[in-house]
């Protein structure tokens, strides 16, 4: 089973890369850009087939190790 987590910061929390991202952006002439959060993407490959037990394991990941839960947001997709 395969769990996607996208690991991005809680609304207030000041994004020093997205905005550097966003000046970047800019001053390669794509105009029109009001922000820019940036974030984390991992794929965990999972030996487990119970979709439930899969996202409890995973969301304990988070917890311990993957996610700041103190700045950080996290979501779990399990799939396939």
């Amino acid at each position: 089973m395969k769990a996607k987590v996208h690991i991005t910061l809680k609304t207030g929390v000041l994004d020093p890369q997205g905005k550097a991202i966003g000046h970047a952006l800019e001053s390669l002439g794509f105009g029109g850009v009001e922000g820019v959060r940036q974030g984390k993407y991992i794929e965990i490959d999972l030996d487990e087939t119970d979709p439930g037990k899969a996202r409890a394991a995973v969301r304990g990941m988070c917890e311990k190790l993957l996610a700041n839960t103190v700045i950080e947001n996290y979501a779990i997709d399990i799939g396939e």
